[in-house]
């Protein structure tokens, strides 16, 4: 959403994914969660698709941005992963099925100059990233986890962003 004013929200809740590739369409997945769960005029959710470093743009002039995407790390599928440095703490570029990953996206809008302070990422270990179309049992079962962790980072990010009152 922007803001009356023609400037971005403060927060962007972006997600990759790629619905017909199992697992990978996990993002899309908790995106839903998430954006179900509250209206704030201060979010902007976005459903990056398979789009990746294309979406750099989208991080400019944020103060905060959350990133979705299935994450894998080598833990046990399922697993939910929460980076709060996503830079320090992930491989720049991971395994990803679709191409430039949400690591490319942060490193290439660092070089631009276009990373917001405050980055952080929040996914699940996928089984299989197969086509086909659903999620694993494994990456299903957690949804419900990650969407509550996700919604809570949001909150979090909503609560240290400018114009800490919605509109609403």
């Amino acid at each position: 959403m922007t803001k009356t004013d023609g400037s971005p929200a403060p927060v962007l809740v972006l997600a990759f994914g790629n619905l017909l590739l199992e697992d990978d369409g996990i993002g899309i997945e908790l995106l839903r969660g998430v954006e179900a769960a509250g209206d704030d005029a201060r979010v902007e959710f976005v459903d990056g698709g398979t789009q990746g470093i294309a979406l750099g743009a989208a991080l400019a002039g944020r103060e905060a941005v959350l990133l979705l995407d299935a994450v894998r790390l080598g833990a046990a599928p399922g697993t939910v992963h929460h980076l709060r440095e996503p830079l320090r703490c992930a491989p720049p570029r991971g395994d990803s099925a679709h191409g430039a990953n949400a690591g490319e996206l942060l490193a290439t809008a660092a070089l631009l100059g276009d990373l917001p302070a405050r980055v952080e990422v929040l996914g699940i270990e996928p089984a299989s990233t197969r086509t086909g179309i659903g999620l694993s049992p494994q990456v299903a079962a957690a949804v419900p986890t990650a969407v509550r962790a996700a919604t809570e980072i949001l909150a979090a990010m909503l609560a240290a962003a400018s114009g800490t009152t919605p509109c609403r």
